[in-house]
């Protein structure tokens, strides 16, 4: 199984994996390293990612861009109508209160939501990920940016689920940056934690978050952002600047023209990115629309002259973090750097300008998010082992729970989640209730969400409540924002105050103090002293109570029906591919066999049939572009099993001629080397029989007369007749010869004998008497 990160990126998105040996980005299809985030909808199928780009300026009205500012989201909302319709080329409509494009998709008009759209290309970058890893891809981690609310996470999570994805987390891209920075480092302290500031510039947001490291963890600790400061607002910039002057100059209004429109922007795009590394750059665009070209430069001055607004909105952000992280500029050790948009120079020299120091770019600015996430799913997913390392996020935005109130009660509402709050986190809420009640959850502060959000987030009913003893019950509601960012009520449950009596032990002083009464005669006042009882009062957990959700999660009965729709189409879609294939092999067939006819393939052909096949091939031709040009697959491959009857044999007598030649010369080489080796006086071949050399010798002979006799009748045939032998049975000729002699030749001399030659026993010995030992004295001595 493999462990997957996705950047998902406004203009286009980057698939991480973990392999034991890191974290590695992963191409897609066309070997790139980073997917465009488009969908497109044709006559006949989807285009999803780099072929929808292909189809970006041909079909926009059925292509759809920016899925990271529409999905979730509804029609009404302020940002959409105001801010994303000008960066959106399908049309948008309302059903049912969800965003939603109408587009032409096989021939008919068709209509999707976000949820459904977004679904599609994460259909997408599963496959990209399968594809490279050669293993299926279920679970995975999904990077979205820090902003997105409740309705914006359920939202991915539903796609990703249609999608046939499990997302282990949503993570904050900010969080994602952190991690992949800090779990590489050794040198993290243990104690005073290491605060560095991250600055992410993308295509379409701008976010800055402050994160504290010690060994074995991080901490967010503050993060502010601009949703609508990006890369995509320069070159709109851009646009309208060169929109203005193509007007002027050439008398054209390319903002009237989609198509004119999107090449425009291409080229802004383009020019900016020039002029990140140039103090110059040329925009040249041919046949922009009404067969007009045009052509003009721009320096990096004025670049920066119009961008001034922009530039100046910079600030903002990096002061709203270190307020709410309670720090100044003097408490941050190193600013890293990321984010595609981060490359222009006017924005880069602002943030140092800012902070008095040098900036780092220690991380890919542009792969950084992926790395993180792929990172992160390696350490939930269990199948993986990474080195411990604790994540601690916070929520972006506070949130209440509100409430019908009792006579008892004044307070209606509570903020339960106030906003830097960590995440995952759990608080229990305590009711008196005698009868089942809602919680309505909602955003405590609609004006720093984003603008035409609906602050309401979800509605929670209790069930089956009563009165316990005549009472109002005690309720327990446990509220919980899990690892997405996401709220629920986990459970709800009835607590009921039980009264026991429990002994007070006595102190020495009161033992001592009834022992003197005893002595005086009050013989039970020490028995009253050592069996005092108190009485103490503890909440039981007496049962759960049903919690009833509504969120703005699909049904699930829903998302069931989406994904077998989502199946279909993606059947559908390997369907038209491999139908594709099918027509393009037959017409590949076509081509290059009719001209091989009258070439190479001439002497194959048997003359009878030639004239007819030439026909047919020309037959097939016409029908391919006349009524085959829409058929099914099955029909093109008939159609091409049809020729193959006459042309596959003309191929194959042509290969034969080279690969039969081939095939003898090896047989040859093969009987000559065996003969040799059998016949040879080599000391390695004397303990060989001579009974099996000869078998060998004769074996080998026959082969050699074997394939003189079928060379000699295939040099008499004419080369469109039938061979008289294959290369196939020569080889099979030669494995013969060499399975037979292989074992023979390679046979292990025997073992020499080794002859032991008994040794003589040792003389025996005669024993020496113990008289014949003693040594006599008197023979030594000098006798007067």
């Amino acid at each position: 199984m493999s462990v997957v990160g996705i950047d998902f990126g406004n203009l286009q998105s980057v698939i991480a994996v973990a392999r034991n040996r890191g974290i590695d980005v992963i191409c897609n299809e066309v070997s790139n390293r980073f997917t465009p985030s488009l969908v497109s909808f044709g006559p006949k199928q989807r285009y999803l990612g780099e072929t929808a780009k292909t189809q970006e300026i041909s079909n926009f009205k059925n292509t759809i861009s920016s899925l990271k500012r529409i999905v979730g989201r509804t029609f009404a909302d302020k940002e959409i109508q105001e801010i994303e319709k000008q960066y959106l080329t399908a049309p948008l409509i309302d059903v049912n209160g969800q965003l939603s494009v109408k587009v032409n998709y096989q021939g008919q008009e068709t209509t999707f939501t976000t949820v459904q759209v977004f679904a599609m290309y994460l259909t997408k970058m599963r496959e990209i990920a399968a594809s490279e890893t050669k293993a299926p891809v279920s679970d995975c981690v999904i990077a979205i940016p820090t902003w997105f609310t409740d309705v914006q996470r359920r939202a991915v999570l539903d796609a990703a689920e249609i999608a046939g994805l499990n997302v282990l987390r949503l993570i904050n891209d900010s969080t994602a940056v952190a991690l992949g920075y800090g779990i590489t480092k050794t040198d993290l302290p243990e104690e005073k934690p290491r605060n560095i500031c991250f600055v992410d510039i993308g295509h379409s947001s701008y976010t800055v978050s402050i994160v504290s490291y010690i060994k074995g963890q991080l901490t967010v600790k503050s993060r502010a952002f601009d949703k609508h400061f990006g890369g995509r607002d320069f070159d709109r910039m851009l646009v309208d600047h060169f929109a203005a002057e193509f007007k002027t100059k050439y008398g054209i209004d390319v903002k009237s023209n989609g198509k004119a429109l999107i090449r425009l922007m291409a080229g802004c795009e383009k020019l900016k990115k020039i002029l990140s590394a140039n103090s110059q750059a040329p925009l040249n665009i041919e046949s922009i629309m009404e067969d007009r070209d045009v052509a003009s430069t721009m320096k990096r001055t004025e670049f920066e002259e119009l961008a001034q607004d922009l530039i100046g909105r910079v600030e903002a952000p990096l002061k709203q973090a270190l307020e709410d992280a309670g720090m100044t500029i003097a408490d941050i050790d190193a600013v890293e750097m990321v984010g595609g948009s981060i490359r222009i120079p006017a924005l880069k020299e602002r943030i140092q300008a800012y902070f008095g120091k040098e900036l780092s770019s220690t991380l890919n600015q542009d792969e950084a998010v992926a790395r993180g996430a792929a990172l992160q799913c390696a350490i939930l997913s269990p199948s993986f082992k990474v080195r411990e390392f604790a994540v601690h996020d916070i929520t972006d935005y506070p949130v209440k729970m509100t409430w019908q109130p009792t006579p008892e009660e004044e307070e209606t509402e509570l903020v339960v989640f106030n906003k830097n709050n960590s995440i995952p986190s759990t608080k229990i809420l305590t009711f008196y209730r005698s009868e089942p009640f809602d919680l309505e959850a909602q955003y405590a502060e609609p004006e720093s969400i984003p603008a035409g959000i609906n602050p309401w987030i979800a509605r929670f009913s209790i069930k089956n409540v009563a009165p316990v003893n005549g009472e109002p019950a005690c309720i327990k509601v446990k509220a919980r924002i899990n690892i997405h960012g996401v709220l629920s009520v986990e459970s709800a449950y009835v607590v009921e105050e039980v009264v026991k009596e429990e002994p007070i032990e006595s102190s020495k002083e009161g033992a001592d103090a009834a022992s003197a009464e005893g002595a005086e005669g009050n013989e039970d006042a020490a028995t009253a002293a050592t069996s005092q009882t108190r009485k103490t009062k503890k909440l039981v957990k007496k049962g759960d109570l049903p919690v009833v959700s509504a969120t703005s999660s699909l049904d699930r009965s829903v998302v069931a029906e989406l994904k077998e729709k989502e199946n279909e189409m993606v059947a559908s879609d390997k369907l038209v591919v491999d139908t594709e294939m099918a027509k393009n092999m037959l017409e590949e067939y076509i081509y290059d066999t009719r001209s091989k006819v009258d070439g190479i393939y001439k002497e194959f052909v048997i003359p009878a049939d030639k004239e007819k096949f030439v026909q047919d091939l020309n037959n097939a031709e016409n029908w391919l572009y006349d009524e085959g040009d829409e058929t099914t697959k099955s029909v093109y491959a008939a159609k091409l099993a049809e020729l193959h009857v006459v042309g596959k044999p003309v191929v194959e007598r042509y290969r034969e001629v080279e690969a039969r030649a081939d095939a003898a010369r090896e047989l040859r080489e093969s009987i000559n080397q065996l003969m040799s080796q059998a016949t040879s006086t080599e000391d390695k071949y004397a303990h060989i029989p001579e009974e099996e050399k000869n078998s060998i010798v004769e074996k080998c002979a026959k082969a050699q007369t074997w394939i003189e006799n079928k060379l000699e009748r295939q040099s008499m045939l004419k080369k469109y007749e039938t061979p008289a032998v294959t290369s196939a049975e020569i080889r099979k000729q030669r494995d013969d010869i060499v399975y037979f002699a292989t074992p023979i030749l390679n046979k292990p001399k025997p073992k020499p004998v080794v002859v032991e030659t008994p040794t003589a026993p040792a003389a025996e010995e005669k024993p020496v008497s113990e008289e014949e030992t003693k040594h006599d004295e008197s023979k030594d001595m000098d006798v007067d």
